[in-house]
């Protein structure tokens, strides 16, 4: 066991499951976000409905170390890609070989979203609270997210900086999800195109509903 995760094909591998499952989590938080569309109380009752799981700390916790194990193995990957000068991120069996600026700047897309995870825990999770962000529905006290979301979308560097970062975030899962799931074995010429195809509009379909909400709150609220 030792020498899979020791290996190259085994920490691709390890990458590409953290992987995937980071993207669907991503996806999941997309979706919530979406919520906002529907007004402050649905809003504000589902974020309650996260961080009020008994569970949360446990699910944060799996969550961070998914992370950090993606992050690591990955940047060791591209280290080790660099110093041989003729291997890439994406695996390169039957020839393929994935060049595009995409692929080539995968390590810098992560230090980009890190940086980016780090900015929007500190806005958003460990951002204002108190008195003046809370708001009752049914007699249930819970933090008014909503409009805490909506004061810091009122700022067009927040909402530009917000917009660039999701869009290395759409990049970074556009290739990402398909070379992990060519990672785990499915890489075959005749699926390949197809699932470079998913990968693309899996990233797309991400970054565009992050993006919606933004663009949403400085512009009509």
């Amino acid at each position: 066991m030792s020498g899979f995760f020791c290996s190259t094909i085994g920490r691709k591998q390890v990458v590409g499951i953290t992987g995937l499952g980071l993207s669907l989590f991503v996806l999941a938080h997309a979706l919530g976000n979406v919520l906002i569309f529907i007004g402050p109380e649905a809003y504000n009752l589902y974020s309650y409905k996260l961080i009020s799981n008994p569970f949360i700390y446990v699910i944060e916790a799996g969550l961070l170390a998914i992370f950090l194990v993606h992050l690591a193995l990955a940047l060791a990957l591209s280290f080790l890609n660099v110093k041989a000068r003729d291997q890439r991120y994406a695996v390169e069996a039957s020839g393929y070989k994935a060049t595009s600026q995409v692929t080539k700047t995968m390590r810098h897309q992560g230090m980009v979203i890190l940086v980016f995870v780090i900015w929007h825990l500190l806005t958003f999770k460990f951002g204002k609270s108190g008195p003046d962000y809370m708001a009752e529905y049914g007699g249930v006290v819970v933090r008014d997210l909503y409009r805490l979301v909506i004061e810091v979308f009122q700022s067009p560097l927040y909402v530009a900086g917000y917009v660039v970062a999701v869009a290395v975030l759409g990049f970074h899962l556009s290739h990402g999800v398909s070379s992990a799931i060519q990672t785990l074995g499915f890489n075959h010429p005749k699926y390949t195109p197809k699932i470079e195809l998913f990968g693309r509009a899996y990233g797309v379909v991400v970054a565009g509903v992050f993006v919606s909400q933004p663009v949403y709150v400085f512009l009509f609220l």
